[in-house]
């Protein structure tokens, strides 16, 4: 009996954030669908490690999500050298924690950018493509996108725009029929949540989450369970599926999270004094430095 065929077979796929974590993973269930991947991050070599770890056609391009000429620029050479994508995955994203008071206002500031600024100019630079492929675009959010926490401000903030934006989207251009999807996910391992582990700030957040709130997922299997949203156009994905109950005691979680916080956060202050951690991972320190020292490669170069 042969084996079924992906509706990704053949198709063009387009993933932010894909030079490591979720959108790497991503990227590979893509390519094991047949897909062509073209990958896009803020890190060349590390890009170019993952390009050349897929099978099939994949090419990878260095932008930053925010930049909208280059964006324009990168999904025009897409469109040249792929053919106009049928699938964009908006996934880029980074993360920050610690008092909202003492956040450095440049961090805070980019986190907001890139989660929801970066979405926004992602579908800005790609939707001409799907409206004439009738595609798909994938929201990347997350359970913070329905319950905020404390010294998460700018990271909940941007997951509940997201949100939003999404759902805006969808009601939009349903008539187009361009399929619009939220992907909400939990805690996930990546080296964002690695790293977020070594601060005590969210290193405690996570430990007065409920039990099942806790759990960290494999990434390969948050992935797949994305990847076969895409393949069936879900309006919404949960990841874990237990989330999607959330979404109805969601007015209610406000201010059990305020009665909670109240209590638990001076003892844990007096503990070990909460501090703000910087931006997150490999890819905010990557993405700090760049920052600090400029693009050297220039946003939007093919590599």
């Amino acid at each position: 009996m042969e084996a079924e065929v992906s509706a990704l077979h053949g198709r063009t796929a387009v993933v932010t954030g894909a030079a490591r974590g979720l959108g790497a993973a991503m990227a590979r269930k893509l390519a094991d669908r047949g897909a062509k991947v073209a990958l896009l991050g803020r890190e060349e070599q590390t890009l170019a490690e993952v390009r050349d770890s897929l099978p099939g056609e994949s090419r990878c391009w260095e932008v930053d999500v925010t930049d909208d000429a280059a964006m324009a620029r990168v999904a025009a050479e897409v469109g040249e050298w792929f053919g106009p994508p049928s699938v964009v995955v908006a996934n880029a994203g980074l993360a920050e924690g610690g008092p909202f008071v003492e956040s450095d206002p440049a961090s805070w500031r980019r986190v907001i950018e890139v989660n929801l600024i970066g979405s926004a100019v992602t579908a800005r630079a790609f939707l001409p493509a799907l409206l004439h492929t009738r595609g798909y675009f994938l929201q990347v959010a997350s359970l913070a996108s329905i319950g905020a926490a404390p010294m998460m401000s700018a990271y909940c903030a941007s997951k509940a725009g997201v949100e939003s934006f999404a759902h805006s989207l969808r009601a939009e251009l349903a008539h187009q029929h361009v399929g619009v999807g939220i992907a909400y996910i939990n805690w996930t391992d990546t080296d964002m949540i690695r790293d977020a582990d070594e601060h005590a700030v969210l290193r405690e957040l996570r430990a007065h989450m409920p039990k099942p709130a806790r759990k960290v997922y494999p990434v390969a299997y948050v992935a797949g369970r994305l990847v076969a949203a895409i393949e069936r156009r879900r309006p919404s994905v949960y990841v874990p599926s237990w989330l999607r109950a959330t979404q109805l005691v969601r007015a209610a979680m406000p201010p059990v999270v305020t009665t909670l916080s109240r209590h638990e956060l001076p003892r844990l202050a007096a503990a070990e004094p909460f501090e703000a951690t910087g931006l997150l991972g490999a890819g905010g320190h990557a993405d700090s430095a760049e920052a600090a020292g400029g693009d050297t490669n220039g946003p939007g170069a093919d590599r």
